[in-house]
């Protein structure tokens, strides 16, 4: 009996936020990246706390539906001097941990700075260097817009990197 070859990685990046959520699809096929889909979930500001909450999970839970990623990478929250805003992050990227999970996918999470390191070559890259790097590295005419979404982006393709240095660290020590 013929085995089934592995399904070609579908990765969805997210970068967590509870005004603005970006999300970013990236599939490797045979070693070339593709771009799948990437925008950003806009919360309206005059929603009740918990109705927020409830639309970043429905509006996530959609985009999994749709495009059926294999995996999920989440930003980490940068820990800064404003604990509101580091709480409001840490809600979001709950969110999204939780849909991952429903689904009965794999989260994997990754700082500010290693994402910046792996697809920019610097950790502290500005954003329009990463926009600038996405857009590169997935062939694409313009940056992608608006920042959360290129965030999200580069979110998938550092785990995308990840993984595949993790497949030849493997192969190389079954040997």
């Amino acid at each position: 009996m013929e085995q089934q070859a592995a399904r070609d990685p579908i990765v969805l990046g997210i970068d967590p936020g509870l005004r603005i959520m970006g999300y970013g699809l990236v599939s490797e096929h045979r070693g070339e990246l593709q771009l799948v889909d990437f925008g950003a979930f806009v919360v309206n500001a005059r929603l009740p706390h918990s109705e927020r909450l409830a639309f970043l999970f429905v509006s996530l839970r959609d985009i999994i539906a749709k495009h059926g990623p294999t995996e999920v990478a989440v930003e980490q929250p940068f820990v800064a001097a404003n604990v509101q805003s580091a709480m409001a992050i840490g809600e979001a990227r709950a969110i999204a941990v939780l849909a991952a999970g429903l689904a009965g996918l794999p989260v994997r999470q990754y700082s500010p700075a290693e994402v910046k390191r792996v697809v920019a070559g610097y950790g502290r890259g500005s954003k329009e260097q990463v926009q600038e790097m996405v857009r590169l590295q997935l062939g694409l005419a313009t940056p992608p817009t608006p920042f959360d979404a290129a965030d999200a982006l580069a979110v998938a393709l550092c785990h995308l990197n990840y993984t595949r240095s993790q497949s030849v660290i493997e192969r190389s020590a079954q040997r």
